[in-house]
């Protein structure tokens, strides 16, 4: 009988006597009971009831003639299409049915049918008012989440307007629209029945609904606590299944132990914070009162994504309620949290340690939903929002390429957000961009946003031009679920949508908890200052889980005494921990360790050695390494005719057992992977190289995307070798790589800048977490920076790395001379924060990237990367250096007749770099190799005090100059200096040659520049240009 009913219904829209009055009451009505339980009403007349024909037998008979009709009425009978037109224009079904004209010439009927017919025929009618239904279904899917009741606070405004925002039912909205005649739609039309579009789920199992309840449904969906951003969406499949998750009646339905689990959890979160506040009311630890629903967020998508197969979790999140995420998600001991507030206890760790809410965290442990192991990893970061986001994506990815997860199913990231941060922060962007690149993608991120509606003392329609803080996630094609944080379980359902769509497609999604901040920034900072009526209101609010436990006990899922029991139990758990953590007696920072490699170091996180073994190779790797490089180890491959050339010049080089810049890379590269160390090189054009060298990707001419890495064909098992040009990111990239170089010891992760002065732009990473990362937070990391540095008359820009900032924040003391041990040099890079340098060969350029690996430890390595002499004649290596037993130089000495008759030597030209080439061709053309002694300094940080006494002591009746060819406030002489009168016992001056001080890094003029590098080097080698001077 459903099919004859929803047929009668459909042909004669029924329409109640109390139209309007009931209208008028649909507020109240709605409000009073819940929304999801409610049934469309269905009326049958009784004459319709009583027509002989419309049984349940002929009625889906009369149903698939109405389509057809409804498609062309030419499709049916003649009086089939009579019938439906009688029917449309409001007579009665007995009524609108006549008897078929008869074959023969007219009849005495047929005029009373065509008056019938004639009546009000209104095919056009029916057929808009179902294209308005779908617009209206359209405009909620599209709209609905801009008057959804997403406010806890019921204040905000998300188009930033000034009329005062407040939370309506929808309905009478619509009424409203009805009498401007939008859509087409009358508030007559609100009985009638609508087929229902294949773009909505709205129906159920139903086809057709009354427009009054495809509105409800529609309410229901998209304007309650859930609001839902997607369909910018430019996937179909995608909108369909986002579709299906909230228009399906009565979906977000949750069991009774679900509900207590939740209750369980909203009181972990909330006691937590409140039992920090009484035993430090006068600590900053950024507190998450204002939104306790963010920990049953996150444990509801880690335990979603646990039974979808994901074993590891890496978390990265800003300061607000991350002691609260470490305690009720990571489930770090409470004691040592506690900890933390005891301001007399002492850091028994190296470094510098940083603030309680700045610590990171490792754990593996058994989720209980899922009955299976998960390892979580919350990173540590600094006070500088949204930077950790791409440390955490590359670390995501490194834990998939080493674990074999070629479609993240096994491992996931969750990045916590605040709402200024992520509209306001450039780093999100360029973090989102990576997001479906090949060489970068993680499959899919889940965004969790803690909207405050506030950055620190700023209203939102100050801090952003967009509706929304999310709107940065349309360029990617994430959903956005913006959620009600004070409706606990429109968030859990909310996080497990977005559990279920990553672990589906694969890509970002975001959570929108859109939630208040109940006190000021931090606990010491006063918000009426700046948002008087916004925390007036704050102060009225009921906390949420108060509100959630009233519900519930309400709905009889738990008592009073149940729910009180729980608040006492967890108090409990607290305060005897807090009883444990009083008998600590120090700190230990290692504890708080995100990332460890404990099969790397001793037990007790010591690197198992003191000493490196020789980085040379042997004759026959060097050899075959170079006829790979010189080669193309794939068949019926054609390559670029200049391509050619250079692999010719290749092989050339390799006969003659000497390599340049780019072949002693190659040498490094392969040799590494030979021995099953995976090295990946990223950067910005890496592949080819900025100065067109490298060629490490090898195209063919003829078929598209057709490539070859010869590198990956060195060994049958070898490791695989990773090179891929980045977006044109330096912040972002440079994250990235940092974050993939913390997953494992042994692999070679490099980042390449396009030049050197480009790093500038990632100068947030670079300050806060590789020059101090091991201070602050007692982790390593082997992350090697390739900066193309060297003044060639290219103008300001392209020239300087800005070695000076590098040096600037090495940790060594340019006032003490260390003190000398067995294997100096070793422990010299044990302390040290970073390793700087700048080869000038490619021998040593070889030799300090396999000591990366090699070294029993791990230390950021900044090298200042040569440009014009990548084809310098006289920047070429021998095999000879880089044979077994040979070593990275920490200097280059002088080896001509300088270094045959010291005594007779008149100065010594400390320099670093390209200057030295210069300097040797202008030695040479004033014949003063006798007089003059040129050392190349290769190694500034650590600075290699050992090796310069003995060649200071060496000429002890030379000058001593420093050479730069960069200006006097730049490049390296303010760094040089101190550390060369400490060593020399500042027995002697150390003069200065170079450019002058100046602002930009380099004249932008060509012949200013050569006039100043012929300046600099006629004074090098102006014996007396020093004489008279103190």
């Amino acid at each position: 009988m459903h099919c004859l009913r929803t047929t009668v219904t459909r042909l004669q829209p029924l329409r109640t006597a109390q139209t309007a009055k009931n209208l008028s009451q649909t507020r109240p009505l709605m409000l009073e009971r819940d929304l999801r339980m409610c049934q469309p009403v269905r009326c049958l007349s009784t004459s319709v009831a009583a027509e002989p024909f419309l049984n349940g037998t002929s009625s889906n008979y009369v149903e698939e003639m109405y389509y057809a009709w409804l498609e062309n009425p030419r499709n049916v009978h003649k009086s089939w299409d009579i019938f439906f037109r009688n029917a449309n224009a409001g007579a009665v079904p007995g009524a609108a049915y006549q008897s078929p004209p008869p074959l023969l010439g007219p009849s005495e009927g047929t005029a009373s049918i065509q008056g019938l017919v004639g009546a009000q025929p209104n095919v056009e009618k029916l057929v808009k008012d179902h294209l308005a239904v779908q617009s209206l279904i359209r405009a909620y899917q599209v709209r609905g989440h801009h008057i959804a009741k997403l406010d806890p606070l019921g204040i905000s405004c998300v188009d930033f307007d000034d009329t005062p925002c407040t939370c309506l039912f929808v309905l009478p909205f619509f009424m409203s629209l009805f009498s401007t005649g939008l859509y087409g739609l009358a508030e007559s039309d609100l009985d009638k029945v609508f087929r229902l579009p294949t773009t909505t789920f709205i129906g159920g199992n139903e086809t057709t609904l009354p427009l009054r309840e495809i509105i409800r449904r529609l309410e229901t969906a998209y304007c309650q606590h859930i609001g839902v951003e997607f369909m910018f969406i430019n996937d179909v499949e995608q909108c369909k299944w986002i579709r299906q998750k909230f228009e399906t009646p009565g979906i977000m339905q949750f069991t009774l132990e679900e509900k207590r689990t939740l209750l369980s959890r909203m009181i972990r979160s909330t006691r937590f914070e409140e039992f920090l506040q009484r035993k430090w009311s006068s600590e900053k630890r950024f507190g998450l009162e204002g939104c306790e629903s963010l920990i049953p967020a996150l444990k509801t998508v880690i335990d979603k994504s646990s039974q979808s197969g994901v074993e590891s979790v890496i978390m990265g999140m800003s300061h607000r309620g991350r002691l609260n995420v470490l305690a009720n998600v990571i489930r770090k001991d409470l004691e040592q949290i506690f900890c933390q507030f005891d301001s007399k206890l002492e850091a028994v760790d190296e470094g510098s340690g940083d603030v309680k809410y700045h610590l990171g965290m490792y754990h593996r442990r058994m989720n209980r939903v899922s009955d299976r192991y998960i390892t979580m990893s919350l990173m540590a970061n600094p006070s500088h929002l949204e930077a950790v986001d791409p440390v955490v994506q590359g670390k995501t990815k490194a834990e998939q390429f080493y674990s074999g997860d070629t479609e993240g199913k096994k491992v996931m990231s969750i990045l916590l957000h605040g709402d200024a941060a992520f509209a306001g922060q450039g780093i999100v962007y360029e973090t989102f961009h990576l997001s479906d690149l090949p060489s970068y993608t993680t499959h899919g991120t889940i965004h969790v946003v803690v909207n405050n509606q506030i950055g620190f003392t700023t209203d939102p329609r100050m801090a952003r031009s967009s509706p929304y803080p999310t709107d940065i996630a349309r360029v990617v094609n994430a959903p956005i679920f913006h959620v009600n944080a004070d409706d606990p379980e429109a968030v859990m359902y909310v996080c497990n949508v977005a559990a279920e769509w990553r672990n589906t497609f694969h890509k970002d999604v975001v959570v929108d908890l859109v939630c208040y901040r109940r006190n000021g920034h931090n606990e010491m900072d006063e918000p009426m200052f700046t948002q008087p009526l916004m925390y007036k209101q704050i102060k009225k609010q009921k906390g949420v889980l108060q509100k959630f436990a009233e519900k519930l006990i309400a709905e009889g899922v738990v008592t009073t005494q149940y729910y009180q029991e729980e608040v006492v139990r967890y108090d409990k758990i607290c305060e005897d921990a807090y009883s444990r953590s009083k008998d600590e007696k120090i700190l230990h920072i290692k504890h708080w360790l995100d990332s460890p490699w404990p099969d790397f170091f001793t037990l007790e996180g010591q690197p198992k050695t003191m000493s490196c073994p020789s980085t040379g190779i042997s004759e026959d790797d060097l050899s075959h390494i170079g006829s790979i490089a010189a080669s193309v180890p794939v068949e019926d491959f054609t390559i670029h005719g200049g391509l050619s050339r250079i692999l010719k010049g290749r092989a050339n080089m390799v006969g003659q057992r000497v390599c340049d810049w780019a072949l002693g890379e190659y040498m490094a590269f392969g040799s590494l992977l030979k021995d099953g160390v995976h090295v990946r090189l990223s950067g910005q054009d890496v592949e080819r190289g900025t100065f067109s060298h490298r060629h490490h990707v090898l195209h063919d001419q003829n078929v598209d995307k057709r490539t070859c890495i010869p590198m990956n064909h060195i060994s049958p098992d070898q490791a695989p070798y990773t090179v891929c040009n980045s977006s044109l990111s330096e912040y972002g990239v440079l994250g990235f790589e940092l974050g993939f170089a913390m997953a494992s010891p042994n692999a070679l992760v490099l980042w390449e800048a396009q030049f050197g002065d480009f790093h500038n732009t990632a100068q947030c990473i670079i300050d806060q977490f590789i020059s101090s990362g091991q201070a602050k937070w007692v982790r390593q990391n082997g992350i090697v920076l390739l900066l193309p540095h060297g003044m060639e008359g290219m103008g300001p820009e392209h020239s300087s790395a800005r070695p000076e900032r590098f040096l600037q924040m090495c940790n060594d003391d340019p006032d003490v001379f260390p003190k000398h041990s067995e294997d100096f040099a070793v422990h010299q890079l044990h302390d040290c924060n970073w390793i700087v340098v700048n080869c000038s060969t490619p021998a040593n350029y070889f030799h300090v990237l396999r000591r990366q690996i090699l070294l029993p430890f791990r230390k950021p390595l900044i090298v200042f990367t040569p440009k014009s002499l990548l084809r310098h004649p006289e920047a070429k290596s021998s095999f000879d250096d880089m044979l077994p037993g040979t070593h990275f130089k920490r200097i280059i000495l002088d080896d001509g007749p300088a270094a045959k008759n010291p005594e007779k030597v008149k100065r010594v030209v400390f320099c670093s770099g390209k200057v030295y080439y210069e300097l040797i061709r202008e030695r040479r053309n004033r014949n003063m190799d006798a007089a003059v002694a040129v050392v190349c300094i290769e190694q500034l940080s650590p600075f290699p005090f050992d090796l310069i006494k003995l060649e200071a002591d060496r000429y002890l009746n030379a000058d001593l100059v420093w050479c730069q060819e960069e200006h006097k406030n730049q490049g390296y002489y303010d760094y040089v200096k101190p550390r060369l009168r400490t060593t020399i016992n500042r027995t002697r001056p150390i003069w200065y040659v170079g450019r002058d001080s100046a602002a930009a890094p380099a004249t932008g003029n060509k012949h200013t520049h050569l006039v100043e590098l012929q300046r600099l080097l006629d004074t090098a080698f102006d014996l007396n240009a020093f004489s008279g001077k103190c």
